[in-house]
C-alpha cells in the first residue's frame, strides 16, 4: 500500500516561492523589532499540560494537541480521566510559554525585558482559508514595565513593521478591559455574567446594536440593563470625544486613571507614529483571552474585513507561576494572514538581480573552474547567481528560470563562452 503523500489535514507544505516571502517577512520583523530593543528568545513547542489547561487560554484550551505519557507512566487501565493519560501538549500560543520562560529565568534577564518570539503553534481547530492547525505566530512582549510606555512601544513597533511590509490605511483598535467592566456595571449586569455579556457584545459588528440588545434579553438579561447598555454605545457613536463622554456619563463607575491612561497611550502613539494607520478607540473590542487585565488592541484591515493580530496587558499571569505579579503587555502579528494577503497581492521579495549560468554537459575542468570563479565574483558584486547544467530543451529551461525571476543568462560551452 502506497504511503500518503499529502500533509495532515490542517497543515501544509510550503513551496519555495512562499518560503521566500516568509523568510523575507521574518527578516523584516527581526530587524525592525531589534531596533526597538526586543531580544529574540525560543521556547519548546511542548509545554506541561498543567500550564496549558490553567484557564488562561480561553477557548484555545479546548483545542490542545495532547501528548500521551510514555513508558511506565502511561497506565491506561488506572486512568480515571483524560489528563491521567497525558503530561504535555503542543503549545497553542506563545504567551503561556513566554510567561513560564520568564518565571524560570527572571534573575538572568534585564528588567524590563523586551522579548521577541517567532515559532509554530498548534490548535486542533477546524481548518479553513487562512486558518491552519499548525501556524506561525510572531509576538513581542514587555515584562516588568508598569507604565503606558509598554503599550506605546508595542503599538509603534508593530505598526512600523507593517509599514515596512507595504501595509497602509489599516487600523489599530484599542480599548481597556476595565472600561468594558465599568460599562457593564453601570448598565446593571451582574459581575458574574460579564463574560457572557462580552461574548454577545463581540457580535456588534455583525448584528448591530439592536441585535446585541435582543440577544442580551434572549439570554435572560434584564431589558432595562440591555437598553441602558445600548444607550451608552449610541452616545459614544454620536460623541466627538468618546472617552470624555464615558467619564461624564458613568461617573464613579469609570476610574479617572483608566480613562487618563488610555488617553495618554493614544496621544503618545499619534504624536510619534511613522506609518500610515489610524488609531481608533473601539469600546466593543473584547479580545477573548481571559488573562487580559487592562489595555487591549487589535489590528484591523477594514478593506479586507479581517483582523491581523492583537494583544494587550496581562499583569496577573506571571504571578500564577511565581506568586508575585509582574506587569506584562504583548502584541502579536497575525503572521499567516499577513503572508496570505501578500501572496494574494502578488508580492515580490525585493532581491538582487538574478542571473543563471548554464553549463553544457561535459564541460572541461578549466572551463568549469572559470564558470564557478565568474559566479563567485558576480555574487560578491551583489548579484544572485544560479549555476546549473544546461538541459537539452534549453528554450523551456530558460522559460522556467525566467518565471522564477532570472533576468539574464550566461552560457558556458566546451569550446567558447556565449552570452
Amino acid at each position: 500500500m502506497a504511503l500518503n503523500k499529502k500533509p495532515v489535514t490542517g497543515m501544509k507544505d510550503i513551496l519555495p516561492s512562499e518560503m521566500q516571502i516568509r523568510n523575507y517577512v521574518m527578516g523584516v520583523i527581526r530587524d525592525t523589532y531589534g531596533k526597538f530593543g526586543f531580544q529574540s528568545i525560543e521556547t519548546p513547542c511542548v509545554e506541561s499540560i498543567e500550564n496549558l489547561t490553567s484557564k488562561q487560554g480561553g477557548e484555545n484550551e479546548k483545542l490542545i494537541f495532547k501528548i500521551l505519557k510514555r513508558g511506565e507512566k502511561l497506565s491506561i487501565e488506572n486512568a480515571k480521566e483524560e489528563n491521567d493519560l497525558v503530561d504535555g501538549g503542543l503549545r497553542y500560543d506563545l504567551t503561556v510559554p513566554l510567561v513560564r520562560y520568564y518565571s524560570n529565568h527572571a534573575n538572568e534577564l534585564p528588567s524590563p525585558f523586551k522579548a521577541l518570539q517567532m515559532g509554530n503553534v498548534w490548535r486542533a481547530d477546524r481548518p479553513q482559508k487562512g486558518r491552519y492547525r499548525q501556524f506561525m505566530q510572531c509576538d513581542i512582549d514587555i515584562l516588568g514595565e508598569p507604565t503606558n510606555l509598554a503599550e506605546i512601544e508595542l503599538i509603534l513597533a508593530t505598526t512600523t513593521t507593517l509599514g515596512k511590509l507595504g501595509f497602509k490605511g489599516f487600523q489599530i483598535r484599542i480599548n481597556d478591559r476595565q472600561i468594558l467592566k465599568a460599562m457593564a456595571a453601570y448598565s446593571g449586569f451582574p459581575e458574574e455574567d460579564y463574560d457572557q455579556v462580552f461574548i454577545i457584545l463581540d457580535k456588534m459588528d455583525k448584528i448591530g446594536m439592536d441585535g446585541v440588545k435582543e440577544d442580551l434579553v434572549a439570554n435572560g438579561f434584564a431589558k432595562e440593563a440591555a437598553e441602558k447598555y445600548m444607550d451608552l454605545f449610541a452616545g459614544l457613536e454620536a460623541s466627538d470625544a468618546p472617552l470624555d463622554y464615558l467619564a461624564d456619563q458613568m461617573g464613579d463607575y469609570l476610574s479617572a486613571e483608566v480613562k487618563d491612561n488610555l488617553s495618554e497611550i493614544m496621544a503618545g502613539v499619534k504624536a510619534t507614529k511613522c506609518s500610515d494607520f489610524e488609531l481608533v478607540f473601539d469600546p466593543t473590542l473584547v479580545r477573548g483571552m481571559s488573562y487580559y487585565t487592562g489595555t487591549i488592541f487589535e489590528i484591523a484591515m477594514p478593506e479586507l474585513g479581517i483582523s491581523c493580530g492583537g494583544g494587550g496587558r496581562y499583569d496577573k499571569m506571571v504571578g500564577r507561576f511565581t506568586g508575585n505579579d509582574v506587569p506584562a503587555c504583548g502584541f502579536s502579528i497575525g503572521f499567516e494572514r499577513i503572508i496570505l494577503i501578500l501572496l494574494e497581492k502578488g508580492f515580490s521579495v525585493p532581491s538582487p538581480k538574478k542571473v543563471a549560468y548554464l553549463l553544457e554537459k561535459g564541460l572541461p575542468q578549466d572551463r568549469l573552474c572559470d564558470a564557478i570563479s565568474q559566479a563567485q565574483k558576480a555574487r560578491e558584486d551583489g548579484l544572485q547567481v544560479l549555476i546549473t547544467r544546461m538541459n537539452k530543451n534549453k528554450k523551456f529551461q530558460k522559460e522556467q528560470l525566467t518565471a522564477e525571476g532570472y533576468e539574464d543568462f550566461v552560457e558556458f560551452y566546451k569550446e567558447e563562452l556565449k552570452h
